[in-house]
Formats: C-alpha cells, sequence, structure tokens
C-alpha cells in the first residue's frame, strides 16, 4: 500500500515518462494545433461500415503532413469504440538490436498529455520468450535515439479513445525469429481481451511512383490474402518493402490466431501527392484487421488459460529452456555413473524435431551429434543425442567425470527444411545448411557461419567441404541446398 501511495504521489519528473521528441517537427507542438489538425483529418476521413470488431489497424508513421491523412483512415474506424488496452508497434530507426523492447517506463507523453503505460502488463509479456523483453532500448528521447515511429501513433489515439492503458513495443531487428517471437507473445495475451494493436509502418522508399506502386501493390495483395508467410517471403525476396514489414506479419499472424478473419484496406498513397514530386517517393496505408464472426480457436493469456501451440510457431520460454538442458546434462551425468535414464515425458515436447547437442569446454568444441530428421520426441532426442555427442563423436574420445565438469551444454532446436534456389536466399546468422549431393551429405549450423566470420558463399562452400565435396558442388544441377533456422540455447 506504501508503494502504492508513494507511486501515486510522484511527480512527472521522478517517473520514467519518456518525452515527446517529435512535437514541433513531426507534429505540432501545440495541444490546440495538433488537436485541430487531427480533427480536420477525421472530419475528411469516410468511416466504412464494418461487420465486426476491429482487432488491430496498420499505419503509416511519417510527419502529419505526409501521411496524417491515410492514418486518419485507419483511426476514424475507432470512433466510439473503447479498448483497455493498446499495443503499438514500431521498427527502430534510430538503434538496431536483436528482438523487441517493450518500454520499461511509466508513460510516453505527447503535447496532449502523458500515455499511461500498463506496467504490469509489461512486465509480463517481457517475461514469456527470450526475444521479447523488457527494455528502454529503441524507446530513447535523446535527440541521437529519437524514435518517431511509435509517438506518431500516440495523439491520433488521445484523441479517438480518450482514456487507454498503452503497451509499447519496437522491433529492433526483423527477422523471422522475432517476427515468430512478437506473434507468439501478442496472441497468448491478448486473445479474448479487450485489446487493440498497432503495427506502425510505411511502405517503400525513395523509388519512382511507378516502381513503388508495383511493390506497395504485392504488399496490398497480401495483406487482402490475409498471408503473413506470404509476406515474410515477399518481403525477403525483395518483392515489396516496408520499414515495419516485420511488425505487420507478426500482428497478422497473431490476429489470425486470435480469431481475425480478413483485412480491409483503406488508402493507399504517396508523398508524391503531398510534395509533388514523384522521382523518389515513400508509399502509406492504413488498414484493419477485422475479427471473424466466431474466435477460431480460444489462445491462453497471462491469466493461464490453456493453448495448444502450432506446430510452426514454436516458442521456447527461458525456463524450457533450462529444462531442457537439464535433461541432456541428466542423461550424460547417469552414463558416467553406470545408471540408466529416462527423459521426463511432457505433453509440449512430445514432438518430433531435428535437432543437435553440442558440447563445449573453455569455448572449444568437444562433440557435436544430431539428427536432421525427425525421428523421436524432443525429451528422447534432447537425451539420446547428449549421449552421443559426449561418448561417440569420433572426433573425440569418450567423455570424462573430469570433462563433464567443465562442460558447456548447447541444444539447437531446427525448423523444417527449405529449399534454396539462389544462395541470395540464405541470411548468414539466421539459416544454417544441409547440402544432399550423391551419396554425400553436410550440415552446418547456423552459429558456425557466425563464429567464423563466414560470408555466404563461404559458407555455403564450407557445407560442401562438411559434405566431403569440392567448393563448388553446390553448383551442380543435381545438388540440393537447403537451408533452416534453429533455437539455440
Amino acid at each position: 500500500m506504501e508503494k502504492i501511495i508513494k507511486e501515486k504521489n510522484m511527480t512527472t519528473e521522478e517517473k520514467n515518462i519518456r518525452r515527446a521528441t517529435c512535437a514541433g517537427d513531426w507534429y505540432p507542438k501545440s495541444p490546440v494545433e495538433l488537436t485541430k489538425q487531427i480533427a480536420t483529418y477525421f472530419a475528411e476521413a469516410e468511416k466504412v461500415p464494418l461487420e465486426n470488431d476491429i482487432s488491430a489497424i496498420i499505419v503509416p508513421h511519417a510527419g502529419y503532413m505526409y501521411s496524417g491523412k491515410t492514418a486518419a483512415k485507419a483511426f476514424k474506424q475507432l470512433e466510439g469504440k473503447q479498448f483497455d488496452t493498446v499495443v503499438v508497434i514500431a521498427p527502430s530507426h534510430k538503434v538496431f538490436f536483436q528482438g523487441c523492447s517493450v518500454f520499461n517506463g511509466d508513460g510516453y507523453a505527447t503535447p496532449l498529455g502523458v500515455v499511461e503505460v500498463d506496467k504490469e502488463l509489461s512486465e509480463k509479456i517481457g517475461e514469456i520468450v527470450p526475444l521479447v523483453y523488457l527494455s528502454n532500448m529503441g524507446h530513447g528521447s535523446g535527440e541521437d535515439r529519437g524514435e518517431h515511429a511509435l509517438e506518431l501513433q500516440l495523439p491520433f489515439l488521445q484523441i479517438v479513445l480518450g482514456k487507454f492503458k498503452l503497451v509499447a513495443i519496437v522491433m529492433g531487428d526483423q527477422e523471422e525469429s522475432s517476427i515468430n517471437a512478437l506473434s507468439e507473445v501478442l496472441a497468448m495475451t491478448f486473445s479474448e481481451t479487450n485489446t487493440l494493436l498497432v503495427a506502425s509502418t510505411d511502405l517503400s522508399h525513395f523509388h519512382s511512383e511507378k516502381q513503388a506502386n508495383r511493390l506497395d501493390g504485392e504488399l496490398r495483395k497480401t495483406l487482402e490474402k490475409y498471408d503473413p508467410e506470404l509476406l515474410i517471403d515477399k518481403l525477403e525476396r525483395g518483392k515489396t518493402e516496408a520499414c515495419g514489414g516485420g511488425i505487420v506479419a507478426s500482428v497478422l499472424k497473431a490476429t489470425k490466431r486470435m480469431g481475425g478473419s480478413r483485412v480491409e484496406i483503406f488508402e493507399y498513397t504517396t508523398s508524391g501527392a503531398v510534395t509533388g514530386d514523384f522521382e523518389e517517393v515513400v508509399g502509406y496505408l492504413s488498414a484493419a484487421v477485422i475479427t471473424g464472426k466466431e474466435v477460431i480457436q480460444k489462445k491462453r493469456t497471462l491469466l493461464g488459460v490453456p493453448v495448444a501451440r502450432p506446430n510452426k510457431e514454436f516458442i521456447i520460454s527461458k525456463k524450457e529452456q533450462v529444462y531442457l538442458k537439464e535433461i541432456a546434462k541428466n542423461a550424460i551425468e547417469a552414463r558416467l555413473n553406470n545408471k540408466n535414464y529416462s527423459a521426463p515425458v511432457t505433453d509440449k515436447f512430445n514432438i518430433k524435431r531435428g535437432l543437435f547437442v553440442t558440447l563445449k569446454i573453455n569455448g572449444e568444441l568437444r562433440g557435436c551429434i544430431g539428427t536432421i530428421k525427425a525421428r523421436e520426441p524432443i525429451y528422447d532426442a534432447i537425451a539420446n543425442m547428449a549421449l552421443a555427442a559426449a561418448f561417440n563423436d569420433p572426433r573425440f574420445i569418450e567423455m570424462t567425470e573430469e570433462d563433464f565438469k567443465s562442460a558447456e551444454i548447447e541444444i539447437s532446436i531446427l525448423s523444417p527444411l527449405k529449399r534454396v534456389h539462389e544462395i541470395s536466399e540464405i541470411q548468414i546468422g539466421r539459416d544454417g545448411l544441409l547440402l544432399n549431393f550423391d551419396m554425400h551429405s553436410g550440415l552446418l549450423l547456423p552459429q558456425v557461419a557466425t563464429e567464423n566470420d563466414w560470408e555466404v558463399r563461404e559458407f555455403v562452400e564450407q557445407t560442401c567441404l562438411k559434405a566431403g565435396l569440392p567448393k563448388s558442388s553446390y553448383k551442380d544441377k543435381a545438388a540440393e541446398l537447403y537451408r533452416f533456422q534453429a533455437k539455440v540455447f
């Protein structure tokens, strides 16, 4: 009780309030002028008859003079609605970091006042998966770190919704692992709650109007299909562009699991409509995810309602990582003591996945054995691969008790394989490689390329060598090259 009273009596200066770094530059600093400008946008925007509720909106984040009218088309649809929580997700333009940073402060300030952060909820969602964590990273308001993409959405929300609590998330990278982690957290946390998701993104940057329309048209088609996997694929192949493309994919994936039925697009335009310069434009779009008439699948919230996780989005929490490493440790320890060991059976890990167990001593490899093909449940596979790495790796003698005392255990759980048609599809740090050619096969995990500071071509060549083949073997038409991701811990 004393803590609550103390927090209520804290001044704005004493609290961790993220100041309005963009006011007076990206949008008006005067509360009167700001309110007037947004009210004008709303007056010009049409409210579209929608048969069901809105679970998310997609809005641009350029200066209001460029994209404000387009953004207002989506915010206009929120008139008369109330949400307990609004989750605003934006890309980081100023600093690079891995995963997603959930703001750990008390509030976000705008000229219209301070938007209160839901600290309890923010803290909870920052503990579910490692790639979504509580932090100030990407939220800073200093001159060198002031991020606009999240702040620009708040005045619109303040005017159209009034009071709400905020969860502020900035995505530092837009790797598929971060996309999947964020979508998992959103779906787990906000299913069947009165929550709005806001995805902040601009589309293609600095192409001609004709080229922008082509690139952005691909994204619009993907939204109309409500297909996040297709969006990820198009972004990876350069078929479309969006500075917050990963965020949009995360929101689409999450809302599909939360009962979303389709995407309604309200407006698409470019900066050329304002500047008159059609040689180098930026694309803007506003849209909403419409909830289905029935909730397709019940999901768990942070209150503990159980949920079945889809196989293609497999998230492992920090506690579960420790648990799985204990299986590997206990299996090796039992063998050293001439005892039998059976891995504990759990529902979540009673699925089959390819995986590798790597053992190191003082940073040096001491054993690594695994299987690319899933043949047994994860808990059994970890125990068996740990034993194989410790006692059956032909490159090393069997592990001793003395070795075991200083051994480090690393587990890599693999995603399904994807065929590589062009090596430009491969991304260092994200992908591992498997090469099959004739009777030869070679596999290298994603972390191997990073540890050796290899470029893509060198990584592919090293995979050929691992298979006992010449470096250029991957170019042969009969060679099969695959990529995969790995959850490494």
